[in-house]
């Protein structure tokens, strides 16, 4: 049950990636020759989010573990909130500071996560790999495309 509850959290973040769709204005930034294929994206983040789900719900399972959810509860807002910032509000700026911030919460909510159980911590390993890949991705764009990374609208 309690990863149930756990995976609805994370399908609510997930929800903004499916309502706010990168579009035409992503598509046409210049971006890395590493860039992953955009067919990549939603299995990576289902992958992770079922990974966040079990980890959290291995931790709810036991004693001391109020920091390490309540980290747990930071990372995923922030979650949801960077694609609506760079997406969304098309602020490539100020998505570097939201995943970066992102960043920081999967490191403390993953070393939270060993204290209370290390199998929860080692779930939280291709997270962070990864958000560290779409902070280096967000902070490639951003530098690569200096005439959007105002957060300027080509269609307003």
């Amino acid at each position: 049950m309690l990863f149930l509850v756990f995976m609805a959290t994370c399908a609510a973040a997930a929800a903004t990636g499916v309502l706010i769709r990168p579009g035409e204005w992503y598509r046409d930034l210049a971006k890395p020759g590493w860039t992953p294929p955009n067919r990549a994206f939603p299995v990576i983040w289902t992958v992770l989010y079922i990974l966040i789900a079990i980890a959290a719900a291995r931790v709810a399972d036991n004693a001391g573990n109020t920091m390490a959810l309540a980290l747990w509860a930071l990372q995923i807002t922030l979650n949801a909130v960077w694609t609506p910032v760079f997406f969304g509000l098309r602020m490539m700026r100020a998505g570097l500071v939201v995943i970066a911030a992102l960043w920081l919460a999967v490191a403390l909510t993953m070393v939270a996560f060993f204290q209370v159980d290390m199998i929860a911590g080692a779930l939280f390993l291709p997270y962070l790999l990864w958000v560290t890949v779409a902070g280096a991705l967000n902070f490639s764009v951003w530098r690569l495309n200096p005439q959007a990374s105002a957060g300027q609208r080509s269609d307003a």
